[in-house]
């Protein structure tokens, strides 16, 4: 499993698009998933700190930054666990078990793609 970094793209406001009309945050998510697709884990910790810091074209969303710091912590990545607990530290219970139900969610997902 290859691991290495992608580029973010510059941080703007979520509502920004571009000449085609899509999002800046939709372009981010695509591109990370690309990366996923492409044996790059640590596109998911990239999700994570983008949604996590409210940057690079998406709003603060907590739950989302925690399902996907989970999901690179599941991948292997070093600093997902970590960067998943400061996270928690913010959400009360009932945010995280929705995290962590779209992390389910999220894997069952993968795992019909796949198949």
């Amino acid at each position: 499993m290859q691991q290495g970094s992608i580029h973010l793209v510059a941080a703007q406001p979520a509502t920004s698009t571009n000449t085609d009309g899509h999002s800046v945050a939709d372009m981010l998510v695509a591109s990370c998933l690309a990366a996923v697709a492409q044996g790059d884990t640590s596109a998911y910790f990239d999700l994570g700190v983008a949604y996590s810091t409210g940057s690079h074209g998406v709003d603060c969303d907590l739950i989302e930054a925690h399902k996907w710091f989970n999901l690179a912590a599941v991948a292997g990545h070093e600093e997902a666990g970590l960067c998943r607990h400061d996270v928690a530290e913010e959400m009360t219970a009932r945010e995280i078990a929705e995290a962590q139900r779209r992390a389910r969610e999220w894997l069952r997902a993968s795992d019909r793609r796949a198949a």
